[in-house]
């Protein structure tokens, strides 16, 4: 069993506390510059982008934790600047942030890992980046209570480059025999997001006692049923990164296989949840969409095609424009690469917790009323379900529509 906490967040697990200051990287002093803090050493599982252009944070985290995966103390993120195609340069300014938080925090330097995200091609400047940390490391060393309480939210806040609204909450998780343990998480996210792994970054962070083993396989499998379920515009970044700390603070072991098994679901949820706030979040977005495939052969291959479907920006548009265009749906599947027969495809469009219109049969349309499906292509949240008849697979994705906003924010994001 497991809670969903109130104002939850990367410090509501205990022995994490969190600060977020302005270095002055955004504009009108404005939060970019976030430290997430553990008084223990923490275990700690990683997913990093599959992109083949890579940003320097991922490059010394994934350097970092082949050296030190059992005693991270700290997580150092800043916003508006991903330190991306910089160069041996940005390598070293990456290296020269860690060392500089290392000797503010009082610890060494593969106890930190770097989080970045904003504009490519831009060096990171350092002298804010120093002033930030210095800063930050102040705040947090004085007013550790007040980091505790309300830092997770701000950290959150720091992050943001095109989201509206911070992303963050915590569960607590009842395990066998009575122990009591939380998951915190915060993420951003509202561009360049789609899998394999969603363009975004996240931190979750647990007081449960788990070995890095079982920590990575826990890690792994909820990206993969949360964050590599999401696409906003198909395009994935050069800095995605999901750490996952757990200090133990608590003294409670996720241990045995029913420990393992709740701590895993309340894990998936955490960043399910994290995963949908970014989809409901991305730029010029007015529709959260559930891609629902069933019937493939495979879980891949229905992957495969809600994928497919999600990325399409023939259906994206007709998501914004309201327009019930069941076709580009089809058509969307039928480039996917999944073998499938058309005439045993059935289409069912509506809102949660609602009746479902089913708009194509055995792949022919249905008598339904074009009134009653554009009611729900109006929605601000609805479902698509596509059944192939080809066995047993499925597969579900969250997307959003595409809008001309997205366009707008895009088009100057530099500016």
């Amino acid at each position: 069993m497991f809670n969903l906490l109130p104002q939850g967040s990367v410090t509501s697990p205990a022995g994490f506390t969190a600060v977020a200051v302005p270095a002055g990287l955004k504009k009108e002093n404005q939060l970019d510059l976030a430290i997430v803090y553990s008084e223990q050493e923490c275990h700690c599982a990683a997913v990093f982008t599959t992109n083949q252009v890579v940003a320097a944070p991922v490059i010394v985290d994934r350097e970092t934790l082949a050296m030190n995966n059992t005693a991270v103390r700290a997580i150092v993120a800043n916003a508006k600047n991903a330190n991306a195609c910089t160069g041996e340069p940005g390598l070293a300014n990456a290296r020269e942030t860690q060392r500089l938080a290392a000797a503010a925090l009082g610890i060494r330097p593969d106890q930190v890992l770097l989080l970045s995200t904003g504009v490519i091609g831009v060096p990171l400047p350092m002298e804010k980046i120093r002033a930030g940390v210095e800063t930050a490391v102040e705040i947090l060393q004085r007013e550790a209570a007040e980091a505790q309480r309300g830092g997770g939210i701000e950290a959150a806040r720091a992050i943001m480059t095109t989201d509206t609204r911070p992303k963050h909450l915590a569960v607590a998780v009842e395990l066998p025999g009575g122990g009591l343990v939380t998951i915190g998480g915060m993420a951003k996210g509202a561009g360049m997001i789609h899998p394999n792994m969603a363009t975004m970054l996240a931190v979750i962070t647990t007081d449960a006692q788990v070995a890095p083993e079982v920590l990575d396989g826990l890690l792994g499998t909820a990206v993969h049923q949360s964050f590599n379920r999401i696409s906003v515009d198909g395009d994935t970044s050069t800095n995605d990164t999901v750490l996952l700390l757990a200090n133990g603070a608590r003294g409670t072991a996720v241990a045995d296989a029913q420990s393992r098994a709740l701590f895993a679901e309340a894990l998936t949820f955490v960043c399910t949840e994290l995963a949908k706030m970014i989809v409901k979040d991305g730029e010029g977005a007015t529709k959260f969409v559930e891609i629902q495939v069933t019937g493939a052969a495979t879980d891949a291959n229905a992957h495969a095609i809600a994928n497919t479907i999600a990325t399409s920006p023939l259906v994206k548009t007709a998501f914004a424009g309201s327009d019930p265009n069941w076709g580009r749906i089809l058509a969307a599947a039928g480039r996917a690469g999944i073998p499938f027969d058309q005439n045993q495809t059935n289409l069912w469009v509506g809102i949660p917790g609602t009746e479902q219109y089913q708009l194509v049969a055995q792949g022919t349309p249905t008598a339904y009323q074009e009134a009653d499906a554009a009611h729900v292509f109006a929605q601000p949240e609805f479902q698509v379900q596509l059944q192939v008849g080809m066995g047993m697979g499925t597969a579900v994705v969250w997307t959003c529509d595409l809008s001309h906003d997205y366009v707008s924010i895009n088009a100057d994001y530099r500016t």
